[in-house]
């Protein structure tokens, strides 16, 4: 059988044992063959290794290798191997493919980090290369699991993977050896046997055509080199045309005048049998990002409407051409074998500027289909209603769950689809409109902490792309938004860096929003390294900037920055000078809850300075404020706070009563503190243009 890898770019577990492995293994199958290749690659398992016959313990993990050309079924073999012992590994099956259909190599550190992903372990976003190999090692220590690494590129991706415990193992998928990774057991898969190459060809065309010409059946299985790409090619080929006998399909392949590889000879046999309207689909879906089909993509790429793209990409399945993906939504995928003889037709056979368009197309059905997940999450907004009923209906998701189900299964294409616009160069405007719908989504449907780790790579790109395109005030929102994920993930060195260039990237863009924040950014990230002086600094000057512009509620809010710079440095004096300065501004605006909390903090303060009597005046007013602004929390807490004061006073039976009251408030829950930050507050926004100018 042909390669049969599944959710390319992106990875899987399966199994019975204890959580992640949630996907059980088939229990039958229908591969072909290989029974030689089977046994020796199960008794390689059992086998006792190098390090053992030495007397020494295993480095890490068995390693089976699989090798052989696209094509050969080498994956296949690799699926059903891992049918054959999962249950000898209860902690399941990982699967990552390393190389995308195009050929490109799949960093180590976005395997690594998906493979945490599905094992349930959260990653922290930006986190290099060399962190998430060792939090992956650590994560399957305890574990004996089977991981399939498919289409390796060389050893070098495999060995950054591996698993130290010798318990777990690995098969590895690759087109030639893995030098360098020790007692690896190299399998080189060629033909099948051609009792198998003829069994294939009978699954398309019924035993009857195979049983009275089983000679011309064999003659076929010959000239496909019984490669199982090319069988699966021309058993679809006989599938479509039942009264064709199998001996004029061998003598027409034979009749090719050329020495091209026999898939390569079968895959023009078969394509150039195709209509023209489902060739013209099958060659562009060489442009689907990651070699990932749907309807949608493909209704895109080739201009067509949804239902036809649908029935053409059944046909394909059915002639051998694509593989369909098990998933809940329909979903295909174009083998890798043939991704470069399909990217050879489409650029021999359409204009550049017609492929231009058709890329075009698909970004834009992107766009939109990612503005539709977002606006069914916004049922509370008439707007966003108005917009949604006014998409056609083919764009338009019948729920919130099928839109959230609908992002999860697309999206190692959709972030594929991000790589693949800024990398294409052509289509930047196109490219930062999906970046920031994809992020919106994202945010809307997973929230900002899950979405974190892909939300820094898509601002990675956005910045990309505003580099490239000199946009200083997009280069500013994205090295802000790349700042706050830094910053949340203790990074905050590299944290103040981007902040600094997003304030250079402002003050270019002549953008007083992206400078404001940058300015206040930069303190924080001083204030979080302890060096309070350039803190409040930093914050004094984005004040001067809201004063300046009249913002009165960021003032209010930065003079509490401010201050609570200067009460960790311990100047109490000048923090309780910017709590009233804040206090001031909150009245002004009327903010009820604002004045609550900034007298609490004010009685903080004068606690710290030694002044207990005036901090029991404070916080008592500040249970009034509280208690007008209706914030129960803030009440239990300030209670709680009184009875602290009161218990230093010396007056126990006072404060017994004020933390009844705090009791009383919650119900006997402790008070919880506030989690949203202002990183998770800004992480996700992409911004074309200032909102205040």
């Amino acid at each position: 059988m042909a390669d049969q890898a599944v959710d390319t770019g992106s990875v899987r577990v399966s199994g019975t044992g204890r959580p992640p492995a949630v996907e059980a293994a088939p229990t039958d199958s229908q591969f072909l063959g290989r029974t030689r290749e089977l046994k020796e690659l199960r008794a390689d398992i059992d086998r006792a290794g190098l390090n053992t016959l030495a007397g020494r313990k295993a480095p890490h993990a068995r390693v089976l290798l699989i090798a052989g050309r696209p094509g050969f079924g080498r994956t296949a073999l690799a699926e059903e191997l891992v049918r054959q012992v999962t249950d000898g590994y209860p902690d399941g099956v990982l699967r990552a493919r390393l190389t995308e259909p195009g050929g490109t190599r799949v960093p180590t550190e976005r395997t690594a980090r998906e493979l945490l992903g599905v094992l349930g372990l959260p990653t922290a976003p930006g986190a290099d290369e060399d962190d998430l190999s060792e939090a992956l090692r650590e994560a399957l220590a305890d574990r004996r699991v089977l991981l399939l690494l498919d289409d390796a590129a060389d050893a070098e991706q495999v060995d950054a993977l591996l698993p130290d415990t010798p318990e777990s193992l690995v098969v590895a998928v690759s087109e030639g050896p893995l030098t360098g990774i020790s007692d690896v057991r190299p399998c080189t898969l060629g033909q099948l046997d051609t009792k198998s190459a003829v069994k294939l060809l009978e699954r398309f065309t019924g035993s009857v055509r195979i049983t009275v010409d089983p000679r011309s059946a064999e003659a076929l299985a010959e000239v496909c080199a019984a490669q199982p790409a090319a069988l699966r090619l021309a058993g679809g080929w006989l599938a479509a045309r039942p009264t064709a006998a199998v001996s004029d399909l061998a003598k027409q392949l034979r009749a090719e005048d050329d020495d091209s590889p026999p898939l390569t000879r079968v895959f023009r046999f078969a394509y150039d049998a195709l209509p023209s309207t489902p060739a013209r689909i099958l060659r562009l879906l060489a442009l689907a990002p990651a070699g990932l089909v749907d309807p949608q993509t493909a209704s895109a790429l080739a201009g067509c409407s949804v239902n036809a793209a649908l029935g053409a990409l059944d046909d394909f399945v059915a002639l051998g051409f694509l593989r369909a993906v098990d998933s809940p939504l329909p979903q295909y995928e174009v083998p890798g074998c043939l991704q470069p003889l399909l990217l050879s037709v489409v650029e021999a056979r359409e204009r550049p500027a017609d492929l231009q368009l058709a890329r075009a197309r698909m970004l834009e059905r992107t766009v939109r289909l990612l503005q539709s997940c977002r606006a069914i999450t916004e049922t509370d907004s008439p707007l966003a209603r108005e917009k949604l009923l006014g998409m056609p209906k083919a764009l338009r998701f019948p729920s919130p769950r099928a839109a959230e189900e609908w992002l999860r299964i697309r999206r190692p294409a959709l972030l594929a689809s991000a790589r693949l616009a800024v990398a294409d160069g052509e289509l930047d405007t196109l490219a930062r409109r999906l970046m920031s719908q994809l992020v919106r989504a994202m945010v809307a449907h997973f929230g900002t902490q899950a979405a974190a780790p892909d939300l820094y790579g898509i601002h990675r790109l956005v910045l990309d792309v505003a580099e490239r395109r000199n946009l200083p005030r997009e280069q500013a929102a994205a090295l802000l938004n790349l700042g706050d994920l830094d910053a949340r993930t203790g990074r905050t060195t590299a944290a103040l860096a981007r902040y600094r260039a997003a304030l250079d990237a402002g003050r270019a863009a002549n953008d007083p929003y992206a400078t404001g924040r940058a300015m206040e950014s930069v303190g924080g990230a001083h204030q979080e390294l302890e060096d309070y002086e350039r803190a409040a600094d930093w914050y004094g000057r984005a004040l001067a900037q809201r004063l300046a512009r009249d913002e009165r509620e960021d003032a209010a809010r930065l003079y509490g920055r401010i201050a609570a710079a200067h009460t960790y440095a311990g100047r109490y004096g000048e923090a309780l000078r910017n709590w009233r300065s804040a206090l001031t501004g909150h009245r002004r605006l009327g903010d009820v809850g604002g004045q609550a909390r900034a007298l609490s903090e004010m009685a903080r303060v004068q606690e710290y300075a030694g002044r207990p009597e005036e901090a029991l005046r404070t916080c008592q007013e500040a249970v009034e404020w509280a208690r007008q602004a209706d914030d129960v929390r803030l009440q239990a807490a300030l209670q709680l706070r009184l009875a602290d004061t009161l218990e230093r006073l010396g007056d126990p039976a006072a404060a017994r009563l004020h933390r009844g009251a705090a009791e009383r408030l919650l119900g006997d829950e402790p008070p919880e503190p506030e989690i949203t930050t202002e990183h998770d507050a800004n992480a996700y926004e992409i911004r074309s243009a200032s909102t205040k100018d």
